[in-house]
Order: C-alpha cells, then sequence, then structure tokens
C-alpha cells in the first residue's frame, strides 16, 4: 500500500495593486461610459463587485455551485494572498481580492487543487458526501471521501481528505474527470484546465453576468504554485475581475496563464 501510494504521489507532483479605495471606477472605452462596480464594504463576491452596465447577474438555485460559488467570502480588500508558508504575493496585476478559505501549511493547494477544494466544500456544505470524489492521476480511479471517511462525515475528516486529494490529483487527473463544454455555454463552476508537461493549470468561473443580447461577463478565481489561497483574477485587457466571451477570439488571456476556448471543461 505504502509503496502504492508513493507511486501515486509521484504522478501528482507532474501536475502546477491596485489601491484600496472605497470604490473602483472602470471607463468603457467602446460606451464611453463610467461604472463603478467594486465596493470595498462587499464581504462576499455577490456584494462586493457589481456587473458591468446593462449586464445583470444570472440566476442561480440557492442550493446549487454556482449560488455557493457566487457567494464565497472574500478578505478585506488590503489583505493579499498568502502562502502555504506564510508568505505573501503580492497584487502585481495578478488578482483584486483574496477568498476566505483557509489553507494547509504544506505545498499542496495548487491550480487543480483550489478548482477541486472548492466542488469539494460546496458537496461537504450540502451533505452530498456520495458525490465527493477526485480521480487520481496514477491509478486512474476515483477516491470517494465516503470511503476514506469511514462514517466520520466531519470537516476536519473532509480538510484531510483533500489533502489527501491534493497529494495524487493534478491538473491531467482533473481534466480527464471533467466533461467537454462549448465555450458559447459557459456557466459558473465552468473550468478552464489545460494539463501540460510537466506542468498544466486551471482556473475556475465563480461569477456570470449576461445582458439583453446574450452577451455574457464572467469572473474567474484560481490557485498556482507555490500552494496559495484562492484569489480572483484581474483581466489584463481592462483591470477589472470581469472577462468576456468573445466568440471570435479563441483566447483567454488570464495574467499568469493563456487558455482557449478548447480548454473549457464542467462536471
Amino acid at each position: 500500500m505504502t509503496l502504492f501510494l508513493s507511486s501515486l504521489f509521484a504522478c501528482a507532483l507532474l501536475a502546477c495593486q491596485y489601491s484600496t479605495e472605497q470604490s473602483r471606477i472602470n471607463h468603457n472605452e467602446d460606451q464611453k461610459e463610467v461604472w463603478v462596480y467594486k465596493t470595498n464594504s462587499g464581504t462576499q463576491i455577490s456584494t462586493r463587485y457589481s456587473c458591468p452596465q446593462r449586464y445583470a447577474r444570472t440566476e442561480e438555485d440557492s442550493l446549487s455551485f454556482a449560488f455557493y460559488l457566487r457567494h464565497l467570502p472574500l478578505k478585506p480588500d488590503s489583505v493579499l494572498v498568502m502562502y502555504y508558508n506564510g508568505e505573501t504575493k503580492a497584487k502585481s496585476n495578478v488578482y483584486d481580492a483574496v477568498i476566505d478559505m483557509p489553507i494547509s501549511p504544506k505545498d499542496l493547494q495548487q491550480c487543480a487543487d483550489a478548482v477541486m477544494r472548492l466542488r469539494g466544500e460546496y458537496l461537504f456544505s450540502v451533505k452530498h458526501y456520495s458525490a465527493i470524489q477526485f480521480r487520481f492521476l496514477g491509478d486512474g480511479q476515483y477516491h470517494s471521501f465516503v470511503t476514506y471517511s469511514n462514517g466520520q462525515y466531519t470537516y476536519p475528516k473532509f480538510r484531510a481528505y483533500m489533502d489527501f486529494v491534493f497529494n495524487y490529483a493534478n491538473t491531467a487527473s482533473l481534466k480527464k474527470q471533467l466533461k467537454e463544454k462549448a465555450y458559447s455555454e459557459i456557466a459558473i463552476g465552468d473550468v478552464l484546465i489545460q494539463s501540460g508537461q510537466p506542468y498544466g493549470h486551471a482556473v475556475i468561473v465563480v461569477d456570470l453576468c449576461t445582458n439583453n443580447e446574450g452577451q455574457k461577463k464572467y469572473m474567474l478565481a484560481q490557485s498556482y504554485m507555490p500552494a496559495q489561497e484562492t484569489q480572483l483574477l484581474l483581466n489584463p485587457e481592462n483591470g477589472t475581475v470581469w472577462f468576456t466571451l468573445d466568440k471570435q477570439n479563441e483566447t483567454i488571456v488570464t495574467p499568469e496563464w493563456v487558455f482557449t476556448s478548447k480548454d473549457l471543461r464542467t462536471w
């Protein structure tokens, strides 16, 4: 058993400022409008950020994964992302906010791990314990929380299970677990993911706005290497947290990775 887990672990290792004024103002170059899109008093994604002009948030069921992600708690605006070892990551135009979710003091929760963590946290919160399972890289099998917990459905046991998963799963195994999806149908909870040699990357959609013409803007969150807290990404093209679904452009440029529209996956 020890040799088996060691083999899996070796495979998994192959995986991945802005100021703090009271509100942020964005100038829409196309429509020549001024849009106040951020208030630092908001403690969740849904209350800190507003949609662009003439866009509105999609309606989501209160028990859905989408609703859970949109209402993720945020740390105060001035707080920097913390690495697993207690050091901090300067914003440097990478992120705009930090999701308030403690991480392990081990170099475990990297990019794909943060995506799996959010999915697991949601399923645990609604007590869908049997649905908490992730594919491992080494054996290609799913390993479930139910089996790991042996009937102990406590939060500490869940956290231990997620650290166990982080040791043996990565972007490659997560990509195989997820299903392909058309970029035009992007929704909250979907994942942009690439598996590479030796590294890949994954980010997750945590909010979405649409307008009357059916156009979409979405928000992305990530962790990175080394292990660090999950963060809301800034769009390098407009300096806000909103990315635009552009059917004419297959490239999605994030601060630390470039994806294509073919990289979209869902659960």
